[in-house]
């Protein structure tokens, strides 16, 4: 089924795009909350004033989200937990604890489906991200530490993790940068049966 989106929709496209969609999808769910219509001649013919209108309001939105997306910066959400000799939690951290405690901290109404992620399942360092719009994206870190020892412990075992790893890339981006050898010497190198 073919639909004309009304609304911006997450991972689906802008307002004034086409998009084919499921049948069940459009007639269910599109079309009955008001976010897409059938794209019959009339609706397309509306399509650009449908898209500029679209873009106004996401371009104020974006502007006011972005003063709230500020806050996530140096962002950590700490979350004592129990877990088994490997790391793996008895239990998890799930996008609702994650929501409420975004909102104790920054005074900020999340609902669980915007942080992107799946429940936190292993202890040690996390980059979440929660959309506030479309666009705008931030992260924030989330520790998840054994009950009873120091959140800080993880923190630094993660930066040494960051550390090692961007040590290990610069070693390949050197690599990548050395001049390839002449076609001359590489044809001294080859035994002298195979020329």
């Amino acid at each position: 089924m073919q639909v004309l989106l009304l609304e911006d929709i997450y991972k689906l496209g802008h307002a004034g795009q086409v998009k084919k969609v499921a049948n069940g999808y459009g007639r269910n769910f599109l079309i009955p909350q008001g976010l897409a219509t059938r794209a019959t001649k009339g609706a397309l013919q509306q399509a650009e004033r449908i898209a500029a209108d679209a873009d106004k309001k996401r371009t104020a939105l974006n502007a006011e989200m972005s003063a709230v997306a500020e806050k996530f910066v140096g962002l950590q959400l700490f979350f004592p937990a129990r877990a088994g000799e490997t790391g793996k939690l008895y239990g998890s951290v799930t996008t609702q604890m994650l929501a409420d405690q975004i909102g104790e901290k920054i005074g900020l109404k999340i609902d669980k489906r915007q942080i992107h992620g799946q429940p936190l399942r292993l202890l040690g360092m996390h980059k979440i991200g929660v959309r506030l719009t479309m666009d705008i994206i931030p992260q924030f870190e989330v520790i998840v530490y054994r009950e009873g020892e120091s959140p800080e412990n993880y923190m630094v075992a993660a930066e040494q993790l960051a550390a090692a790893a961007e040590a290990a890339q610069q070693p390949k981006a050197a690599e990548a940068a050395k001049p390839e050898t002449a076609p001359e010497a590489a044809e001294e190198q080859q035994p002298e049966g195979r020329k």
